[in-house]
């Protein structure tokens, strides 16, 4: 991380410190919502310095924001937070992230796809397999059921055998063959 961003996250950190200790916890919620948005390379910085400076609940609070980031800018936090050794965080940001509508799960990881983004497709659909029931994931297989239905089978055969199979009968339930 460039000097820049240790300064940014210094400063934000600081400027929620005021924010808390004045009471004033609408305008610090308004800039959790920002900082979320930051680039995904800040987040284990941020969350070092906001559990050192007592704000906790505040990084609770980055998280479920974050979790509502696009598909990729969402695994992207989340794999930066697991390769600093933050994986219980990361893992967390991606369950929170695939609480999203089936729909939407399922054109994500069809423009990830698209774009090659194997690594992705898999965080995000490892996620969702593991924490979505069998028949939402099934509604995800939707938009283009011959390119979701292996995908998501392949990710609940990660999760478990029964996993697999509960899927494989909720897509033939849905009409999509497995």
């Amino acid at each position: 991380m460039d000097a820049e961003a240790g300064a940014a996250v210094a400063g934000v950190v600081e400027e929620l410190v005021r924010l808390r200790r004045e009471g004033h916890t609408g305008e610090a919620h308004v800039l959790l919502v920002e900082i979320a948005r930051w680039p995904a390379a800040r987040f284990p910085l941020l969350a070092d310095r906001l559990q050192h400076a007592g704000l906790g609940a505040d990084w609770a609070t980055l998280l479920w924001e974050a979790a509502s980031l696009p598909a990729e800018r969402l695994v992207a936090a989340a794999d930066a937070l697991e390769a600093a050794g933050r994986v219980a965080d990361g893992q967390q940001m991606l369950r929170q992230g695939v609480a999203r509508p089936a729909e939407e799960i399922g054109a994500a990881v069809l423009g990830l796809d698209a774009e090659g983004r194997g690594r992705e497709v898999r965080a995000l659909l490892d996620a969702y397999v593991s924490v979505r029931t069998p028949e939402e994931a099934a509604r995800s297989a939707g938009a283009d059921p011959s390119r979701l239905v292996p995908l998501l089978l392949e990710a609940a055969r990660g999760v478990s055998e029964e996993r697999h199979w509960d899927l494989v009968h909720a897509l033939r339930v849905a009409g999509f063959t497995a």
